[in-house]
Formats: C-alpha cells, sequence, structure tokens
C-alpha cells in the first residue's frame, strides 16, 4: 500500500518539476538562444507526458 503512496509521489514531482522548468524556460530564459530554449521546452513536455502516462497506468493498474 506504501509503495503505491510513492509511486504517486514520484508522479507528481516528476510532473511538477516538469511544468516548473516549462515556465522558467518560458518566461524567464530570455537570454539563451532559441534553439536550446526549444530544446528544454520539449524535454520539460516530455517529463509532462510521462508523468501523465504513468498516472494512467497507476490508475488502471488500481482497478
Amino acid at each position: 500500500m506504501w509503495k503505491r503512496g510513492l509511486n504517486w509521489a514520484a508522479v507528481a514531482l516528476v510532473a511538477g518539476f516538469g511544468l516548473l522548468w516549462l515556465g522558467v524556460v518560458v518566461f524567464a530564459a530570455t537570454a539563451t538562444s532559441g534553439w536550446l530554449r526549444m530544446v528544454q521546452a520539449f524535454f520539460s513536455l516530455f517529463l509532462i507526458g510521462w508523468a501523465i502516462r504513468k498516472s494512467v497506468h497507476l490508475i488502471r493498474t488500481a482497478t
């Protein structure tokens, strides 16, 4: 039971980090080059997508 809670905590941390990273890339990292910002935004979207995919997996295995 506690392992399921740790899985949800890990997913929430990854999703939160991905959203935070995307916010920094979009709003604060204006001095970096455009292609580097695009790579970082893609990485952030990858993390958010992973968290969504893992959440769906956790919901399906719980039922």
